[in-house]
């Protein structure tokens, strides 16, 4: 496993290809909700036809809080099977303190609506993303396996990693890895996306991908 830190504010940020972390503090009043997690969505539009997936299997804490899916499809785009948990553990019930964890899981995404731009056709052969909460702040990990078509990954990849996917020199989406999204002033909690993919006026299309969606804020 290979890891790659950097401070930013009151968090620390850990990502690698297999696996990452990232971890914060100093709660607050939250901006993110308690805990949330889908496997992924699409909303894109290619020559007037729109590729539509809500977010698939989206559990939360304070509501369904396991949520599974067969997998969808739409034109240019499609994920497998996947699920989704957010549970609460009460920690000290004296207290009244709890933690909380919500986690997304997700098999066979296939992005093919670059094909038709003679650009690559994306995989992904599985997924996990996290969120954990307590008092004390938020974790967050992933970890990704089968990928295929996002030519030049550094065998380390940093939080917010953007990779450019190419037809030749010409950019047609960026796919950012572990895009991580802190409140400012930061409060403890934290917005994740595994891998969100755009695509660029030069594809032609218009739009974008999420793969493995968490947020969670710190538990009162």
């Amino acid at each position: 496993m290979n890891h790659n830190r950097a401070h930013r504010r009151a968090a620390v940020v850990a990502a690698a290809l297999v696996t990452g972390l990232l971890a914060t503090a100093t709660p607050a009043l939250a901006d993110n909700p308690p805990g949330i997690a889908s496997v992924g969505a699409a909303n894109f539009v290619e020559d007037g036809d729109t590729s539509y997936i809500a977010d698939l299997a989206q559990c939360a804490v304070d509501g369904t809080t396991y949520r599974s899916t067969i997998g969808k499809s739409d034109t240019g785009v499609k994920f497998g099977p996947g699920y989704s948990t957010c549970t609460t553990t009460v920690v000290d019930p004296e207290e009244e303190t709890t933690s909380t964890r919500s986690e997304a899981n997700g098999t066979l995404f296939e992005l093919s609506a670059l094909v038709s731009e003679s650009g690559p056709r994306l995989k992904v052969g599985s997924w996990r993303s996290t969120c954990s909460a307590t008092q004390g702040g938020t974790t967050a990990g992933w970890s990704i396996s089968g990928l295929s078509g996002f030519t030049g990954l550094p065998a380390q990849i940093p939080a917010n990693y953007v990779l450019p996917i190419k037809r030749g020199t010409t950019v047609l989406a960026t796919a950012t890895f572990s895009e991580i999204t802190l409140p400012n002033p930061n409060d403890g909690s934290l917005d994740m996306n595994l891998l969100h993919i755009r695509f660029t006026p030069a594809s032609g299309i218009t739009g974008d991908v999420v793969l493995g969606h968490v947020a969670c804020s710190p538990t009162p």
